[in-house]
């Protein structure tokens, strides 16, 4: 009987329930020694999105909880660590928040999220009210922590002042009733702050968090050591003023540098166990090329969301799976501060150059986007980018990770260049106009024009088919601009699929397009192919099929942002 593979862990972000129900699991309980031989009060670690954060969270909440199972570390590294293991394991009170979902359109709506997110964290110590270590003050302030109450169920309501000194209340009284210190743990501590610069309501919001994160960080006796996680380290003059107790740790930072993401051993021995080590070359190519400290690593979602597919089907191909878990407006802020420089340094990343940027990894929401060169920051922040090499300082030699990145790179560029050239009608229609009549000349000066005002795509080491979609793109994009027109992309037409094909009925009019990349910079002869390939394969046929009477075929060769225009009717 074949083995029963574990199950791949699809999104649980649940230590406990990934341990217990079988779940395929890489271990990354080592970062609970580093914790301690790097010991800090206040530790935060800033990581893209999708880098495992959350499940690291929730591994420290299960190994230090008071009552923790230690039969959930059995075979992984820390259960090596006996004397560790015997003076840490289950042995504090554990304050475990997530942010991620405090958010709202107002500020309003924003604080009563955050309000019973530590509601239902204090609501998971209702031992408190019986507490015989607790006075009638303290069951007192804890009951304002767990109140509110309607028709439709609990809710909990706090004041001002009772929110801001929640956490270092509930950590009080858990320190009372235990006799021990506790271990605080904020999972995505920024995400208030990006929603609130999202809708208007920053400065409300930096108030309140730098209020409540001050009372329980600072100078409160009842805390042994908090641990933070966010995408970007906001700066401690918005939100962490006067802690001196803070340990920053970036993608940039050696210590800790493998716990956040999969190593390239650790994704081999994941294919081999599911059968699949062919796909480790495509895996690398598509998720691979992240560096931290000096680590090169995966970002896991997306290797544990390919290999789910490549389970139900080994040919599976590569998605793109991470932008999917977020919208990419960071790219498109970039896109359109649109001087020449910035263009240019885009075309050197998508050609698989690196650029070299001066760094911020400390800012506040509303500088993100007052300039170029502070973009460039969050997107290496944020995982668009990556380290090449080690930093020089605060200087950077930055790269597109990998395959799945570039393709959001390109994406955004073509989305961002359509809605430039929508803006423009007249010179679409002279495009459109050309193309009509066969004038091969007219075509090239003015597909030619746009190319020259877009981000060219160069050679950058893969195949030429995806160079050969990114023009395709744009020129596709263009063309849609002409409502009476049929336009088929990739369609089937005789013996093989036209790049793309035209119909224009009121003129009983259709259009062949095949478009080459001319690797070698001949663009002469990358048309002639095109044009031959439409006759050996009969590209015609659908058009005439289709009752078109005059057919034009055009074959387009581009190169950097030069094009070659051929016609043959």
């Amino acid at each position: 009987m074949a083995e029963q593979k574990k199950l791949l862990p699809l999104g649980l972000e649940n230590f406990e329930r990934l341990r217990r129900e079988n779940f395929y699991y890489i271990d990354k309980t080592g970062l609970i020694k580093i914790l301690f031989q790097n010991w800090s009060q206040v530790t935060l670690f800033t990581r893209p999105r999708r880098f495992g954060k959350s499940l690291n969270m929730s591994m420290l909440k299960a190994f230090f909880e008071i009552g923790a199972d230690s039969t959930l570390f059995d075979g992984l590294a820390i259960a090596k660590e006996q004397a560790l293991c015997s003076q840490y394991l289950g042995r504090f009170p554990v304050i475990s928040l997530t942010l991620k979902g405090v958010e709202g359109r107002s500020f309003q709506t924003a604080r009563e999220m955050l309000c019973g997110e530590i509601g239902k964290e204090a609501s998971r110590f209702m031992f408190l009210k019986e507490s015989g270590r607790l006075d009638s003050t303290d069951k007192e302030n804890y009951q304002k922590l767990i109140s509110g109450e309607t028709g439709k169920g609990t809710y909990f309501s706090m004041s001002d002042e009772v929110l801001q000194n929640s956490l270092k209340i509930l950590s009080q009284l858990l320190a009372k009733h235990y006799g021990q210190r506790v271990l605080l743990l904020i999972d995505e501590y920024d995400v208030p702050l990006n929603k609130a610069y999202q809708h208007g309501y920053y400065d409300e919001m930096t108030v309140l968090l730098r209020g409540v994160l001050a009372q329980v960080l600072k100078t409160n006796d009842s805390l042994q050591m908090a641990v933070l996680t966010g995408c970007l380290r906001i700066s401690k003059e918005s939100i962490f003023t006067g802690l001196n107790n803070l340990r920053v740790l970036t993608v940039m930072d050696s210590a800790f540098d493998e716990y956040f993401g999969f190593t390239d051993r650790e994704v081999r021995e994941l294919l081999l166990y599911y059968e699949v080590p062919e796909a480790y070359g495509t895996m690398k190519e598509w998720y691979d090329g992240y560096r931290f400290g000096e680590s090169e690593v995966y970002c896991p979602w997306d290797v544990i969301n390919y290999a789910a597919d490549l389970r139900g089907n080994p040919e599976a191909s590569p998605k793109d799976y991470w932008s999917n878990t977020s919208g990419n407006e960071i790219v498109r802020s970039l896109l359109q501060k649109g001087t020449a420089a910035v263009r240019r340094d885009l075309e050197a990343l998508v050609a698989g150059e690196s650029v070299r940027k001066t760094v911020r990894p400390e800012l506040t929401y509303r500088e993100i986007e007052s300039s170029a060169e502070n973009i460039w920051s969050v997107l290496f922040m944020t995982g668009y980018l990556t380290m090449a090499g080690a930093p020089d300082g605060k200087t950077v030699d930055l790269v597109i990770p990998n395959q799945e990145i570039r393709g959001i790179f390109t994406g955004q560029i073509q989305e961002w260049f359509q809605e430039l050239a929508s803006k423009e009608k007249g010179k679409l229609d002279l495009l459109c106009g050309a193309f009509l009549r066969g004038d091969a000349a007219a075509v090239e000066e003015e597909f030619g024009s746009w190319l020259r005002k877009t981000i060219s795509i160069r050679d950058w080491g893969t195949r030429r088919e995806l160079r050969e979609s990114f023009y395709h793109g744009v020129l596709l994009g263009l063309l849609s601009h002409e409502e009476h027109w049929y336009i088929a992309s990739n369609a089937e037409s005789g013996d093989g699929f036209c790049d793309i094909r035209i119909e224009d009925e009121e003129r009983l009019a259709g259009i062949l397009i095949e478009l080459k990349y001319a690797e070698d910079g001949d663009l002469d002869a990358a048309c002639d192919r095109a044009l031959a390939q439409m006759e050996e394969k009969r590209y015609a046929d659908a058009l005439l099929d289709d009752g078109m009477e005059r057919i034009l075929k055009y074959g387009i060769a581009c190169y950097k942002k030069r094009c070659r225009v051929k016609c043959a009717s």
